[in-house]
């Protein structure tokens, strides 16, 4: 087998694991979906505390599955002893602290925000990275394919980009869709979202009762989103896996 070949199926292997990873968000989407489709109403007491499967608690129950599912995730690959990435790890920490969190608090807004923070997260490691001349997403990721550093580098100012343009849309679909807060959304101090309907840029939010296209459609649309970015940014990453022995004469980008 050719150098060539082996990196397409290094490629073909990443592929597949990240529609592994994809599997929570199907869970999530699936169950939400069901307890509102089926219009499932029904209430129970689980250790001394009182539970309710209804629509109102479909995205507590969804974003807790979510939770398991990521966790079963990475114990599959620990399992299999498969590497467990850096990211991963980090979106698994904020999936599991703030889904927890509104679920305890029975408060959808830091649901809803969890993506953006995760997505910001991520930007910040990657920049951050960068600016103390290292570069995570070479780190996270030479070992399966072999680039030069100057397009390391454009990989990881795409990917960054990637991850703030993908915030800012997660922002404007719940804070659109999703009715209006009980009480603000505060974060560190910070109030990240008002209650109730409010205007911003000429734009109302918070008066809309569709939560479900954030939480189906958008979620679905995220791994959609990603795919396609990651295809585009295949045909550079072919050209310099193409001749990995010259990688030291860069071609231009």
């Amino acid at each position: 087998m050719s150098d060539t070949q082996s990196d397409i199926g290094k490629t073909a292997d990443k592929a597949n694991q990240i529609w592994a990873e994809l599997l929570p968000v199907i869970a999530f989407v699936g169950l939400y979906n069901i307890i509102r489709i089926a219009g499932i109403e029904t209430s129970f007491n689980l250790f001394g505390l009182d539970m309710a499967i209804n629509n109102d608690t479909a995205l507590y129950w969804a974003t807790g599955v979510l939770i398991i599912a990521t966790l079963g995730v990475i114990v599959h690959k620990r399992m299999n002893r498969l590497p467990v990435p850096l990211f991963m790890l980090m979106s698994a920490g904020i999936v599991g602290t703030f889904g927890v969190i509104g679920i305890v608090l029975q408060d959808k807004g830091f649901i809803y925000a969890k993506p953006t923070i995760q997505q910001l997260v991520l930007a910040s490691i990657i920049l951050g990275s960068l600016a103390f001349g290292q570069n995570i997403w070479k780190v996270m990721f030479e070992k399966v394919f072999q680039l030069p550093d100057r397009v390391w580098d454009i990989f990881a100012l795409r990917w960054a980009c990637y991850f703030v343009a993908m915030a800012a849309a997660n922002e404007f679909i719940w804070r659109y869709y999703a009715p209006g807060l009980e009480t603000p959304l505060n974060i560190l101090g910070f109030q990240w979202a008002p209650a109730g309907t409010y205007q911003f840029l000429g734009l109302e939010f918070g008066s809309r009762d569709a939560e479900g296209i954030w939480a189906t459609w958008w979620k679905l649309a995220t791994w959609g989103i990603t795919v396609v970015f990651m295809i585009a940014n295949t045909p550079l990453m072919l050209k310099y896996l193409q001749d990995p022995d010259t990688k030291d004469a860069e071609p231009s980008a």
